[in-house]
């Protein structure tokens, strides 16, 4: 994954409130800003240009790149034409998303602007939408793709579909953004539908950090915008700590940890067997590592799908290895059950292969 960006909305809330917040997720490792003027309404050309200019200048002293959100409506509504995208660079804009498209010959000319703008294109559609662009020999040097949000709930897309327009754009060796949605309270975007910014749908309601691990789980998404504003501080720091090229899971404790549980947990790192059997997800090192160091048997109840175990000193030979549970399975005393993957992450489960590497949150 590239960066982690956020969403400003200049015509919803004071430009000293987007300032502060840009500074906020500039200090947390944020680098890029998608804001929109798809619902700008009751501004003239001039005001826009000003309005927004000042927010994207104080964004690039912080060294974060905006991309605005436009459509043909947009182009009309300011006089813009696509063969001429100096307005956007007058903004001081590094790129524009085209939120709807033209007819694939315009979008392909566009990447080759003189005024060196980014075009990234709607990434949802996947109706061929970008096979058309690509047919047309644009400069895949200007162009990047990121996905809708949808406001609306139910609305969001599938992990089918989702699944669907990532192997499509990939084929094409494109960037992929996608929106995850900030549960802060008064959180707004840019329509009067607050219900969350997201574009999966089984993300809406799930914490920000279990949203984000999913789409890094998923090796398909290079860059994840909060689509909404504003996300807590806690929820920025939360993103900027995820380590994007590892899966990574939670644990709901159900024992005290031992020092070498804790040791073996978190100190150790974990990769998944190659040779993956369908009951677990073995990670076979910390057997070697702390050979040595005692590992008392505690909650060995049955294992059930997504409990996280230890293999306990009743096990001598496979003593101290780790283990996530894939099938539920009888447990014989010698496993200890530390705790189970949250209910809300277990779609992580999904993504365990063998050779994987893996690591938990502490």
């Amino acid at each position: 994954m590239a960066r982690l960006g956020i969403s400003v909305y200049p015509e919803h809330a004071a430009l000293e409130d987007n300032k502060k917040y840009i500074e906020q997720a500039a200090n947390s490792g944020f680098k890029r800003i998608f804001t929109c003027l798809l619902s700008v309404e009751g501004r003239s050309k001039e005001e826009i240009l000003i309005e927004f200019r000042e927010m994207i200048d104080y964004a690039h002293e912080f060294g974060m790149e905006v991309i605005l959100d436009v459509a043909p409506f947009v182009f009309e509504k300011l006089g813009v034409s696509y063969d001429d995208l100096s307005f956007f660079k007058e903004m001081h804009a590094d790129g524009i998303r085209l939120d709807e498209g033209f007819d694939g010959l315009k979008e392909s000319m566009m990447t080759y602007n003189k005024e060196g703008l980014k075009i990234e294109i709607n990434a949802s559609f996947g109706n061929g939408y970008i096979d058309n662009i690509v047919s047309h020999y644009p400069n895949k040097e200007s162009m990047i793709t990121c996905h809708n949000f949808y406001p609306q709930r139910y609305t969001g897309l599938s992990e089918k579909h989702f699944d669907l327009c990532n192997n499509m754009i990939k084929e094409h060796g494109l960037q992929i953004a996608a929106f995850v949605s900030s549960q802060n309270d008064n959180t707004f975007g840019p329509w009067p539908v607050n219900e969350g910014l997201c574009t999966l749908e089984i993300h809406r309601d799930l914490p920000i950090d279990v949203q984000m691990r999913h789409l890094c789980a998923t090796q398909m998404i290079d860059d994840v915008i909060i689509g909404n504003a504003f996300a807590s501080k806690e929820e920025l720091e939360a993103c900027a700590k995820i380590n994007p090229n590892l899966l990574t899971f939670k644990i709901d404790y159900e024992k005290e940890l031992h020092p070498t549980e804790r040791k073996i947990i978190f100190e150790h790192k974990h990769f998944v067997r190659g040779d993956m059997s369908e009951y677990m997800a073995r990670s076979t090192m910390p057997r070697v590592t702390y050979a040595k160091e005692s590992v008392p048997a505690a909650n060995t109840r049955d294992l059930k799908r997504g409990d996280v175990i230890i293999v306990n000193d009743e096990y001598s030979r496979y003593k101290g290895e780790l283990h996530i549970v894939l099938k539920d399975m009888p447990n014989d005393g010698r496993k200890n059950v530390i705790g189970t993957i949250p209910e809300n992450e277990r779609m992580l489960l999904d993504y365990i292969e063998p050779w994987r590497a893996f690591a938990f949150m502490e």
